[in-house]
């Protein structure tokens, strides 16, 4: 039989799972952009500029992990309201992000780069494209989080849940700096 201590010491399995699911995204996305890379030596590439608005993006996404960092602090010291007002913030600014994100899209388009177009724009589409699927993917994780907070009682036994939704929203963040570096340094 383990000890308490020993316990204590161990890796939380849906934690490990969440890192497992990071591990693959990271894999998902080092491929993309080495394709990219690839194709990019080959010639045929029309070379443009990012949308304004993914750096707005990128100050909305960076805002959303401050209030996420709030959101987990509120819930370890149990202040349920201020939990949900910052968790709520964060769930906002995600929406704000993939607002924008579309608007970043509209943007590329008016300016003639079209995902079925040069393989340059297609690969900033369908790279960011995939990205927003995971922003979404934390935003509904979010979003049952913060509806279960109403609805159930408070309970602290659930910083598990809090803390793996904070660790997956930090990176789709720090994912998307990655994302717009990459693409500025290789677009222009």
């Amino acid at each position: 039989m383990m000890s308490a201590a020993a316990n204590n010491n161990r890796f939380h399995p849906l934690k490990f799972g969440l890192w497992l699911g990071i591990a693959s995204i990271i894999m998902l996305f080092a491929a993309l952009t080495s394709a990219y890379i690839v194709r990019k030596a080959q010639g045929n590439w029309v070379e443009f500029r990012m949308p304004p608005i993914f750096w707005l993006n990128t100050v909305v996404i960076l805002a959303s992990s401050l209030t996420m960092h709030w959101a987990v602090i509120s819930f370890r010291k149990m202040k349920e309201n201020t939990f949900r007002i910052a968790l709520s913030v964060t769930l906002v600014l995600g929406i704000i992000f993939m607002l924008c994100q579309y608007l970043g899209w509209l943007d590329l388009g008016n300016r003639g780069i079209y995902i079925d177009g040069n393989p340059s724009g297609s690969f900033v589409y369908v790279i960011s494209g995939v990205h927003a699927v995971h922003i979404l993917g934390g935003l509904i994780i979010m979003a049952v989080i913060l509806i279960r907070s109403f609805i159930k009682a408070f309970n602290p036994n659930k910083i598990t849940g809090v803390e793996m939704m904070a660790t997956y929203w930090h990176f789709v963040d720090v994912l998307w700096i990655y994302l717009l570096i990459f693409f500025q340094i290789n677009l222009s």
